[in-house]
């Protein structure tokens, strides 16, 4: 079968997303939970057999892939294909910022327009075609392997839409945590999901080793 597994994560926790303040393409670096969460989510896929770690290269994405590879031997590379989406000019904004001072933006943002595009940014459907290319081409590379995407939300949406065959439109039903364990199966078909949203790894009563306190 000319399949890839796929271990999609979100980068861990930044103090923007604390904030719910919108982050896009600015390089935003993780704060102290997210660093933990990088330590716990790299030691729980210590043991899987990788292939290949491919990252943001936005620092939050690129520093918890850092603690994957050095946990677990993996080749790492930045992949600029598998940054957040492009806000444009809300990127720096909360969310309470954006309702107040850009509305009609905010009722395209919140209805999901596929279409609209934030001023200097991408829309949706940019995102997807971005997004579902890019896991395809480095899935492509690696069959009958593993390998792990580390990205963000945005990515993790798209790649949650594409296993579960949903519009970008449709409402989001599903988590996207940071640090969190997502499973997809690649084949030239697609996407297919294999299991989502696993963070047993980040629970309190979770074994950290030495070298990760």
């Amino acid at each position: 079968m000319h399949a890839t597994r796929i271990i999609a994560i979100r980068h861990g926790e930044t103090a923007w997303n604390v904030d719910t303040r919108l982050q896009g393409q600015l390089d935003i670096g993780l704060n102290a939970t997210g660093r933990q969460q990088a330590r716990r989510v790299a030691l729980a896929l210590s043991r899987e057999p990788i292939s290949a770690i491919y990252a943001s290269d936005l620092r939050r994405a690129w520093d918890t892939a850092r603690a994957i590879a050095d946990a677990t031997g993996g080749d790492l590379q930045a992949v600029t294909a598998l940054r957040e989406r492009n806000f444009g000019v809300l990127q720096g904004q909360t969310h309470a910022e954006i309702e107040a001072n850009w509305p009609t933006e905010a009722l395209h943002w919140r209805q999901r327009d596929p279409l609209w595009t934030p001023e200097g940014g991408e829309s949706l459907m940019d995102l997807r075609d971005r997004i579902t290319g890019a896991a395809s081409e480095l899935a492509a590379r690696h069959v009958g392997g593993q390998i792990v995407l580390v990205a963000h939300g945005g990515v993790m949406d798209a790649l949650y839409r594409a296993a579960t065959r949903q519009e970008v439109q449709a409402p989001r039903t599903w988590n996207l945590g940071n640090a969190a364990i997502n499973r997809l199966l690649w084949t030239p078909d697609g996407l297919t999901l294999v299991g989502w949203a696993d963070t047993r790894h980040l629970e309190d009563d979770a074994i950290l080793d030495e070298t990760s306190t």
